[in-house]
């Protein structure tokens, strides 16, 4: 696999859109730190990190968050976009963060300080690699 977050990304929107209550993705640092982002800006209800009973790899499980009624439930997050590619990284000083969606979404970034989101890396004065959007 040559691009970890792309496919963390593509594995949450397919079972987004197949209205799953659970995504099971092998577990990284990284992606740990982006599903805390998710967690704490209210993208998803929870995550936790789960050790394979046969297999020794841990898996990061995102139990995803929806809204309204049973018949007519859509999704929280819309949809996500990844920025930074293993082929073009995409760097960004901290007076250029874009905002996303008018600031309905959010920009993630990896930064000197860790993963933080586009509001973070403004407060704390810090720019980075974009790694995703998500609104």
């Amino acid at each position: 696999m040559t691009d970890p977050i792309a496919d963390m990304l593509a594995r949450t929107r397919n079972a987004l859109m197949a209205k799953h209550t659970m995504v099971s993705i092998p577990s990284s640092k990284m992606k740990i730190s982006i599903a805390k982002i998710l967690k704490d800006e209210g993208y998803i209800n929870d995550y936790r990190v789960v050790k394979e009973k046969d297999g020794q790899y841990p898996v990061l499980q995102l139990a995803l968050k929806y809204v309204g009624d049973v018949k007519h439930q859509r999704a929280v997050i819309t949809d996500l976009k990844r920025v930074s590619k293993p082929g073009r990284r995409i760097y960004t000083a901290v007076k250029e963060i874009p905002w996303v969606r008018s600031g309905m979404g959010i920009a993630v970034l990896s930064t000197p300080k860790g993963v933080l989101t586009g509001q973070q890396a403004r407060r704390l004065n810090v720019g980075g690699e974009i790694l995703c959007y998500v609104w």
